[in-house]
């Protein structure tokens, strides 16, 4: 597994869970509550760069009983998207919410690398493909 600087069995934030047991290169994150900007300074951030430091960001993003982001949050996806520009290979999207997939439907396209959407009945199907 990717070392990221963190336990990948301690729980990170009260709203980002870590992955577990995801193959080598892959980092991956449960996300449930509301996201703020600091849990992307704290947690997403620091993974996504040492995944980038490691060659490629390969990364598995599961939205359980999600309720949104603030505006910081949505600031701060932003950015982490075109930074590392070059090394964002694939981006594994898993969720049943149906406001979520549609909108990763309609501006998935503007993410940097490959996207793909899986229903969370497959996430492990979802971690296959972003290991691939």
């Amino acid at each position: 597994m990717l070392d990221v600087g963190w336990s990948s069995t301690a729980r990170l934030d009260a709203m980002i869970d870590a992955l577990h047991d995801l193959p080598d290169g892959v980092i991956g994150f449960r996300v449930s509550g509301e996201l703020h900007a600091e849990d992307y300074h704290r947690v997403l951030d620091p993974a996504v760069d040492a995944a980038a430091e490691a060659g490629a960001i390969r990364i598995v993003l599961l939205f359980e009983d999600f309720e949104g982001l603030s505006g910081g949050a949505l600031w701060q996806d932003t950015k982490m998207g075109t930074h590392h520009l070059s090394k964002w290979e694939k981006c594994a999207f898993v969720s049943d919410i149906d406001w979520m997939n549609h909108l990763v439907a309609v501006f998935g396209w503007m993410s940097p690398g490959e996207m793909k959407r899986f229903p969370t009945s497959e996430l492990d199907d979802a971690i296959a493909w972003a290991a691939d």
